[in-house]
């Protein structure tokens, strides 16, 4: 499917300067999660965070978005004081997913995944399409790295070295955080990624790695029926433009979204923006 315009954002976003998130007390099914809108009357949304991030990346969503839609962003299991799962795996994190949204009595939704987020938005609905009613498929592709060559082997290992030698994702946040935004991050971006990335242990950062590196769905995406927005940063080197392509071309009924001067962390980066395209995905005006 073709590349569509972004038109001018007019629609208010807000991110906090504090890096602090809201509280991520809440709890159901060994899922911690932020909520908002729990009585909005519009289809629900449902937000997967990438590999360094938790529930509060997407605040600035949760903030604008649950005036009329009732808006879930977890912490994936592993992370936080959502419970591990005792078999990792794609598959896994997306039926612990549906068993969130069983749990909140959401029998639909439009779910949005960022980067690895992306990974388990693509699993949810290839393996419970009835469930979801609008993908939104952000800064990811349908394969890790490059499947059958050493690359993804050699990933593994590179990013695990430093782990093995003491360090922690707290240690690792900032310089992370800074290779992945774009020229000209909202400001509190890096505050809120950084923040979220210091509370990753060191085991469930090394286990989230050991995932990450198995994603590959190929073969599968063109079966995905789903009305699907590929969004992608015009800056981002993790998930570059031409990748994000294919993977808007191989789902039938995609298209893509590209945000100017951002990076991979796009809600973060170009909330207002981001905003806008979710709104205009739903079918509410700014």
């Amino acid at each position: 499917m073709g590349q569509m315009s972004l038109p001018q954002a007019s629609c208010r976003a807000s991110l906090p300067d504090d890096p602090e998130p809201a509280s991520l007390a809440v709890e159901l099914r060994g899922i911690e999660y932020l909520i908002a809108g729990e009585d909005a009357p519009g289809l629900p949304i449902l937000f997967l965070h990438g590999l360094g991030g938790d529930a509060s990346n997407w605040q600035p969503q949760l903030d604008e978005l649950g005036a009329l839609h009732r808006c879930i962003a977890w912490t994936m299991p592993g992370y936080g004081t959502s419970a591990p799962l005792i078999q990792p795996s794609f598959v896994a994190l997306a039926a612990a997913a549906v068993d969130l949204l069983d749990g909140l009595g959401c029998e639909t939704a439009c779910v949005v995944g960022l980067s690895l987020g992306g990974y388990v938005a693509q699993q949810l609905v290839l393996d419970h399409p009835e469930r979801v009613e609008r993908l939104v498929l952000c800064a990811t592709t349908s394969a890790f790295g490059k499947p059958g060559s050493s690359f993804n082997e050699e990933f593994l290992a590179s990013r695990l070295a430093p782990l093995d030698l003491g360090e922690t994702p707290a240690t690792m946040a900032s310089q992370v955080v800074r290779d992945l935004v774009g020229p000209a991050p909202h400001g509190g971006a890096e505050l809120n990624a950084v923040a979220s990335m210091r509370r990753i242990t060191p085991d469930a950062y090394r286990q989230a790695l050991k995932t990450l590196v198995t994603w590959d769905a190929r073969d599968a995406v063109a079966s995905i029926a789903t009305r699907t927005l590929c969004i992608a940063g015009a800056d981002d080197a993790t998930a570059p433009v031409r990748a994000m392509q294919r993977l808007a071309d191989a789902i039938p009924n995609a298209t893509l979204e590209v945000l100017v001067d951002c990076g991979h962390l796009l809600n973060l980066e170009r909330p207002r923006e981001f905003n806008h395209i979710l709104r205009a995905l739903l079918g509410v005006s700014s």
